[in-house]
């Protein structure tokens, strides 16, 4: 006798998310970061930009940062963009991320067992006290396109590389849509 096929519907019940970029409040800059990992090989990059409050793009970066994790891609992604908000003198600051678990151990300063992770939270929250306010929130990938392609961007650069005004074209359409408010649906 076979027996029954079960099937786990985890999920299917909830409703699907509307997902969009928001401006931060005048006076504030945004920054939003990411890291990629290629699974197969390792290979690791960062990225990031800032925009002000009016969608505006003030700053890119990218870069290739050699063999890593996720976890530790975002960390230095989100290290790297907080040094360039010191180096440009912004001071209120709203930064974003998708990856949740690493959002949540940075605002409430939680200590991680993994010592090279600790090492980059240390780092971070040497920074964040640096400016005059910050606000730490998770956005789900969807509405974080924009830093996602300059993680992928960072696969294929020899050496660090800042954008100042102007987006690399691949980038400028997702910031232009964020811009504008483009919702996408996510089925959780």
């Amino acid at each position: 006798m076979r027996k029954p096929v079960r099937i786990l519907a985890k999920n299917w019940h909830k409703k699907p998310v509307n997902v969009a970029w928001e401006k931060p409040e005048m006076g504030w800059t945004k920054l939003n970061f990411d890291g990629s990992c290629k699974s197969k090989t390792g290979k690791s990059s960062i990225g990031g930009l800032l925009r002000n409050h009016k969608a505006e793009f003030l700053l890119g970066y990218a870069e290739s940062i050699g063999k890593s994790n996720s976890t530790i891609a975002e960390l230095v992604a989100l290290q790297r963009g907080l040094e360039l908000v010191l180096e440009n003198g912004w001071s209120h600051l709203w930064v974003e991320g998708d990856s949740k678990t690493l959002v949540e151990i940075i605002a409430k300063n939680r200590v991680v067992k993994c010592a090279n992770v600790q090492k980059h939270i240390s780092l971070i929250n040497v920074l964040i006290p640096e400016l005059d306010d910050c606000i730490l929130t998770h956005i789900y990938r969807e509405g974080n396109r924009a830093a996602d392609k300059f993680a992928q961007l960072g696969h294929h650069l020899k050496k660090p590389q800042i954008w100042r005004s102007n987006p690399p074209p691949q980038v400028l359409r997702v910031v232009q849509e964020d811009a504008l408010g483009k919702t996408f649906l996510r089925r959780r």
